[in-house]
């Protein structure tokens, strides 16, 4: 007779050129494996229908003497009503491995693959994966994608346009149809649905800009906003840069008077330096630091960037409303804009200021078709002074929008005083030169 296994006898026992089994004494059938590799396990001998049969437990010493012998008595106990433990086992496996071969497909999981192989690579792959999930996981996530028709894409799309949001129905076809095609690409799917769906909406290219009023209405809303959206508004109009370029400055791109954002921060991948006005350095100068190693200005906790966007243009809305209503002594309706419009309203206020289109779209950082072609291969030049005294001009005419000033007089005056200055100083010049001739 068998005897009893220990702990101290499973860990003393020796492998040799040949596979071994060491029967316990207590649990009937059950046995050590030691291979010749001292690799052990655990297994269970027992006949079922006249035949021999063996089930294999699991490895040791994951699972102890303890665990194997309850193991094995638990099969037993199935062997007694009937069942075959191994038969069972591998029933089981397979209808594990169908759930895991029926699940890949599924929208759900397959978007978390398109993120990770597509998404994670660019620099809207995170708005791109928050608007699926919005409106396509909440929908389609338990579906099979080999389920999803045209007619399913049509219906996902008027959902979304008949709860008033065109725009957003249209970024998600796009989005959506970027997933399917990649589906198509893997072997998922043979033909995407979103195949000849058109955009639900025409879209108007946006034209806002902000006027003077409203830019002081904004200016003081920031005030009253405070961090970090206060100053983080201030520097989009003050600098014409991306939402996300001021969103996520650093302490570690700033050197001086210059903001230096690398090709991988740019939008269109060129790097880019940002002449830091007087007014632009006050606004930074008055955010309050939290220390990280990631340096981020505009944050609330120092590891990441500010997010939540959409209420923090709610809110700056809301005061700008309530400023110009006190004023008024009457509710003022402030038309729709976006932080985007800012960037728009830098552009316009320095085209109005007499600023060259192309010194523009430099300080902007913008390429368009008076810096494509050959002369963004062969233009090297950076405007880096233009840049400065452009974005020195436009700050000026804030602070006089601000003040309640015509920003166009006030530089008509400002100009007229410096060349008054100048004339004098040529004068003086003259008069020295005819006395040292004299």
């Amino acid at each position: 007779m068998a005897r009893a296994l220990t702990a101290k006898t499973i860990e003393t026992a020796k492998a040799t050129d040949k596979r071994r089994e060491l029967p316990d004494g207590i649990v009937p059938g059950l046995y050590l494996v030691v291979q010749p590799s001292e690799a052990k396990s655990w297994a269970l001998r027992y006949r079922y229908a006249g035949k021999p049969c063996k089930l294999t437990l699991g490895r040791y010493p994951m699972l102890t003497l303890k665990d194997a012998r309850q193991a094995a008595t638990d099969a037993l106990d199935k062997l007694d009503h009937g069942d075959n433990p191994a038969g069972l086992k591998q029933s089981e496996k397979a209808a594990l491995v169908q759930a895991q071969l029926e699940g890949r497909n599924k929208v759900a999981n397959l978007l978390d693959e398109f993120e990770k192989r597509h998404l994670s690579k660019l620099r809207s792959g995170k708005q791109a994966r928050d608007f699926l999930d919005r409106f396509v996981v909440d929908l389609w996530g338990d579906r099979d994608v080999q389920s999803i028709k045209k007619r399913d894409v049509i219906e996902l799309l008027d959902g979304i346009v008949d709860s008033g949001r065109g725009t957003s129905a249209n970024r998600v076809l796009a989005h959506t149809r970027k997933f399917l095609n990649w589906c198509v690409e893997r072997d998922i799917l043979e033909l995407s649905p979103a195949t000849g769906v058109k955009p639900p909406v025409k879209e108007n290219q946006r034209d806002r800009v902000l006027s003077d009023h409203e830019i002081r209405l904004f200016w003081q809303a920031c005030d009253d906003v405070g961090q970090p959206f206060g100053p983080l508004g201030k520097m989009l109009l003050l600098t014409g840069q991306r939402r996300g370029e001021v969103g996520e400055i650093t302490d570690h791109e700033i050197t001086g008077d210059t903001w230096h954002l690398t090709a991988s921060r740019t939008k269109n991948k060129r790097a880019h330096d940002v002449p830091l006005t007087q007014a632009a350095q006050t606004v930074l100068a008055g955010v309050a630091r939290i220390k990280s190693k990631a340096g981020y200005l505009f944050t609330t906790t120092g590891e990441t960037p500010v997010s939540g966007y959409s209420r923090a243009h709610s809110i700056i809305s809301a005061k700008m409303a309530e400023i110009a209503s006190k004023a008024a002594g009457e509710a003022v309706e402030i038309p729709a804009w976006t932080f985007h419009d800012l960037r728009r309203t830098c552009a316009t206020g320095l085209a109005r200021l007499g600023v060259p289109v192309w010194v523009t779209e430099a300080a902007l950082n913008h390429v368009s078709g008076t810096r494509a072609g050959l002369v963004s291969v062969y233009q090297r030049h950076d405007y880096a002074t233009e840049k400065r005294d452009a974005l020195d001009v436009w700050a000026l005419a804030v602070a006089d929008v601000v003040a309640g000033l015509d920003p166009l007089a006030e530089k008509a005056r400002r100009e007229q005083e410096q060349r008054q200055r100048e004339g004098e100083i040529a004068a003086a010049d003259n008069v020295v030169k005819l006395g040292a001739r004299a």
